[in-house]
């Protein structure tokens, strides 16, 4: 049986703990954004746009830094995208007028899409590709755990001490961060290796669309817009129900996703996305009515394991599947259409949900998101079906 080529090395290390506090720093903000605006006196409107503008302008910058990765070495790249979050995220205090604190959400919105592009690039680069499943696995649960230990923690600081206090500790840890992935050493692009110092002709949609990739991408987005709920409503729905144990949801579900990591990656690399996305689809469908059905904590706890299991293994499954498609030097391109899927999903969700929030609970706002993840379900199961019959189609053909 051939050798494995390695996957964990001091480089792949540091730049997953780098991604890791870089996500930690960032998602420990994102739930408890908007209820301050509402504490400021921030509309139901002001409070969906607090998502929407930094969406924007996370898709909006990808392209450009997509274009860019084709040809410069990552490091630099890196470090400026990781100072930039810095920068931003000490912005936030200075001001209570909602206006100016929706403009510095648009600048942070930037350099996340500068950020998640070049770390998630890098780690590419740095993956054997006989093991891109496992690997980006690996490097999904960095992203996996910081999108949700985080939040919890920083619903805990919040509501216990002070918004000051959650960005002190959320401008740490993105020093941690930053120092981690200075202290990487990156592989250079394929570009660079052959001499090739000049990209070619930026194209805007060139560089934002990688077609090869489109599908998984496609479903990335319903997952992300089912997603999108919980970012924005799950501290506001714990206060309406007067539970005090949201951060509950957010700890269990990190627990699950990380536990179930290690097996659903090599599923992946053995059988392939399909029937582990579509498991994981309805697992976070039943999650998401458990959530919206929550009152005590103990629902927290459930919806949340359901929601690790479920959520939290399709993530680096769709990143995988995504880059699969592509070819190693538009990988970039692939990577940054991927996160822009996700960006897009939640703050078209938050505008969307918001509108909706006005006429109906939040529970049920859950609920209807719920059934997003039934579209992720049938739309894997066509392209696996699709899959199914191309393969009988060549083997007939190896038969003739």
């Amino acid at each position: 049986m051939p050798t494995q080529p390695p996957l964990w090395t001091k480089g792949f290390i540091f730049l997953l703990l780098g991604n890791l506090f870089t996500f930690m720093s960032f998602q420990m903000l994102l739930p408890n954004l908007p209820p301050y605006i509402a504490s400021i006196g921030g509309s139901s409107l002001q409070v969906g746009l607090v998502t929407t503008t930094f969406s924007i302008a996370a898709i909006l910058i990808r392209p450009f830094i997509g274009h860019v990765l084709l040809t410069k070495k990552r490091k630099m790249l890196i470090l400026i995208g990781s100072f930039l979050l810095l920068v931003c995220t000490i912005l936030y205090p200075f001001t209570q007028i909602v206006t100016l604190l929706l403009i510095f959400r648009f600048l942070h919105g930037a350099a996340w899409g500068w950020s998640t592009t070049t770390n998630g690039t890098a780690a590419v680069d740095l993956i054997p590709r006989k093991r891109v499943g496992e690997g980006m696995g690996y490097f999904g649960l960095s992203i996996t755990i910081g999108m949700i230990i985080a939040p919890s923690i920083g619903i805990y600081l919040y509501q216990n001490y002070s918004f000051r206090t959650l960005i002190t500790v959320s401008i740490l840890l993105g020093i941690i961060a930053f120092l981690f992935l200075a202290f990487t050493r990156y592989a250079e692009p394929e570009a660079l290796a052959r001499n090739q110092a000049q990209p070619p002709t930026f194209s805007f949609i060139h560089s934002l669309i990688e077609k090869k990739s489109a599908y998984p991408v496609l479903i990335t987005f319903f997952t992300s817009f089912g997603y999108g709920s919980i970012v924005t409503y799950l501290v506001l729905f714990g206060e309406e129900q007067q539970l005090t144990g949201t951060f509950l949801f957010y700890l269990t579900n990190a627990l699950c996703a990380t536990i179930s990591r290690p097996f659903t990656g090599r599923l992946f690399d053995a059988k392939g996305p399909w029937l582990l996305i579509m498991g994981c689809a309805i697992v976070a469908f039943v999650a998401m009515w458990i959530l919206s059905m929550a009152t005590a904590n103990w629902y927290f706890i459930l919806s949340g394991a359901l929601f690790g299991i479920g959520y939290g293994s399709m993530i680096p499954a769709l990143q995988a599947w995504t880059i699969s498609k592509t070819d190693v030097e538009r990988s970039g391109i692939a990577n940054g259409m991927y996160y822009s899927s996700i960006d897009f999903g939640i703050g078209l969700s938050a505008v969307i949900l918001g509108i909706f929030h006005q006429y109906v609970s939040t529970a049920i706002l859950f609920q209807l998101s719920s059934f997003l993840f039934l579209f992720v379900f049938l739309f894997t199961l066509l392209d696996y079906l699709a899959k199914r019959r191309e393969n009988k189609q060549k083997l007939h053909v190896k038969k003739i």
